[in-house]
């Protein structure tokens, strides 16, 4: 009990957490920006602090029934109201609603120079009066720097600064402070980073033409948070920041089996296919297939009824559609349905942590159970293969956490068959393997299963053929030149098809004398048989006449007898 309590107190202690609405934003800070506190947002130009700051109060208004203030002192609320609008925020319906006051406050920066004095009490009853108009939770004020312009006396700056944070704090809001980015300090000034209870940071930065947008929060008063880089991006939608680093090894797995289009290679995986929410690698040299690998899982998710998110890095849809058509695959009316969404750009389009928060943001859109990247390759073109695969690390876990079932290609050179060049295959649940084989003055695809984590698999290679009624696996042929493909396979199955039929051949022949001997054979026997009973038959004959000329000499001599009386009858009389 007394642990109990003491959690609960912890828990009282804690900072509260205001949300922001924003994706992503809230998860590095385990629930948002400090409420009732100051966030200073501060950055260069171009790099969406005012955006940020809008969001923040327009998901605070729709999203959790907060009302704010918008206090611009650059841009007039029509301005405002038109930059946003793009975004789906309708700004006059909310102040209609009473759940948004819009403000701008235009400072004249010669009167200030030429009286020298600068107070805020105006500003503060200003922005109280807008604060009270609709019961304002959340205050935005953008810019810092346009407030304070011209402005020489830093002791009474500084001491401005805490009196409108103070103001800021007493009056229970939580307050972004938008501040524009100064030389070797985060703001103009240098002050207000110091004064602030949460310091976020936005980056826009072009490496090698490349651009990307990063955010990162410098500090965070009195509450654990993310202190890592995070990409974001900026679209019709609004923010959209990824949490990089709160990927862990604690995702669900599946027993649940998904073909993967190609009936054959679906038996060398235990005649079932991948694991659902598994990673696959297919790797293999330039036109090897491995497009061709994709394009049928692709069609056997949609196949099921399932979403396919296409991430193509070479390819248009269109000409991918086009080729695919070839080997009698025809992935059109997938789209039309809406269960096959390509997103095909360059890999040099933007940078690679804006890559990884675009394919968060097409799979939460999309809610894709399938995934396609190909190839893998094309973003080592924008980063180091260290990074690239730290991405691909991210990307893998973020599938898995989903359920999703990811399937990547990657492009290999002669020399590097069963390795990656951004050493990707331990990430790998399934690794599929295309060699280009030559031989006889052709070439020819060998496809390999060179592992399969948690499920018995083929080791056998095979033949990759591609025609255009689609893919097959055929058996390869092993000699003692080696593995027999195309013609050579051909050819040697024509050798092995003639021999078999000469062996039947003669096996036949052999079977033919065999029943001729056995016929003669039994003629002869038959012939002997008849000519024993012949004999036999005879010897019965002479049998017979020897009994009978026998009994007639008998009774011949018993008839003589009685003729001559030559034998008396005895008599029984006694003398």
């Amino acid at each position: 009990m007394a642990e109990t309590d003491g959690q609960r107190e912890l828990s009282h202690r804690q900072l509260a957490k205001c949300p922001t609405g924003i994706t992503g934003l809230d998860e590095i800070t385990g629930g948002g920006l400090p409420r009732g506190r100051p966030t200073l947002v501060c950055g260069g130009a171009g790099c969406g602090k005012t955006l940020l700051s809008m969001e923040f109060v327009v998901r605070g208004a729709v999203n959790y029934g907060e009302p704010g203030v918008f206090m611009s002192f650059e841009e007039t609320s029509e301005e405002l109201a038109k930059n946003v609008a793009s975004l789906g925020f309708d700004l006059s319906d909310l102040e209609k609603q009473k759940l948004l006051a819009l403000d701008f406050v235009y400072i004249e920066r010669r009167e200030i120079e030429e009286t020298g004095e600068y107070d805020l009490e105006g500003l503060f009853i200003r922005l109280g009066h807008a604060i009270d108009s609709v019961g304002a939770k959340r205050v935005v004020l953008d810019t810092v720097e346009a407030l304070f312009a011209g402005f020489p006396n830093e002791l009474i700056l500084r001491s401005e600064l805490r009196r409108l944070f103070r103001w800021l704090k007493d009056k229970g809001v939580t307050a972004l402070i938008t501040g524009e980015k100064g030389e070797g300090t985060l703001t103009r000034h240098g002050i207000e980073e110091y004064v602030s209870d949460a310091v976020l940071v936005l980056d826009h930065r072009v490496v090698d033409q490349i651009a990307t947008r990063r955010l990162r929060f410098i500090k965070y008063r009195g509450s654990v948070h993310g202190t890592d880089e995070y990409p974001f991006l900026i679209d019709e939608s609004g923010f959209s920041i990824l949490p990089v680093t709160s990927l862990g090894l604690d995702h669900k797995v599946s027993s649940e089996r998904v073909s993967t289009g190609i009936p054959r290679l679906d038996g060398m995986l235990g005649g079932q296919g991948y694991y659902r929410g598994s990673s696959v690698l297919i790797s293999g040299s330039a036109g090897s297939g491995k497009t061709s690998l994709a394009a049928y899982f692709a069609d056997a998710a949609c196949r099921r009824g399932e979403r396919c998110l296409y991430l193509a890095f070479e390819e248009s849809q269109n000409q991918i559609i086009r080729n695919m058509r070839s080997i009698g695959l025809n992935l059109e009316p997938w789209v039309r349905q809406g269960l096959l969404k390509f997103h095909a750009a360059r890999s040099t389009l933007y940078g690679l942590e804006m890559h990884l928060a675009m394919i968060h943001k097409l799979t939460n859109d999309f809610q894709p159970g399938t995934v396609i990247m190909d190839p893998i390759t094309n973003l080592s073109i924008v980063a180091s293969h260290n990074e690239v695969k730290s991405v691909l690390m991210r990307l893998v876990d973020f599938f898995k956490n989903r359920q999703i079932t990811s399937l990547f290609t990657n492009l290999t050179h002669s020399g590097e068959l069963e390795t990656t060049t951004i050493g990707v295959s331990s990430l790998m649940d399934t690794w599929l393997l295309l060699l280009s084989v030559e031989s006889s003055g052709e070439r020819n695809r060998v496809f390999q299963l060179l592992k399969s984590r948690g499920m018995a698999h083929s080791n056998q290679m095979r033949e990759f053929i591609i025609t255009d009624q689609g893919i097959d696996l055929a058996d390869v042929y092993l000699g003692p030149g080696g593995v027999f493909t195309g013609a050579a396979r051909l050819q040697q199955e024509a050798q092995e098809k003639a021999a078999a039929l000469a062996t039947r051949e003669e096996l036949e022949r052999r079977r033919r004398v065999l029943d001729r001997k056995r016929q003669i054979m039994e003629a002869q026997v038959a012939a002997l048989q008849a000519e024993i009973s012949a004999e036999e038959e005879e010897l019965q004959a002479l049998q017979d006449k020897s009994k009978l000329q026998q009994k007639v000499a008998a009774e011949e001599r018993e008839r003589l007898g009685v003729a001559r009386k030559a034998d008396a009858p005895e008599s029984n009389e006694g003398g």
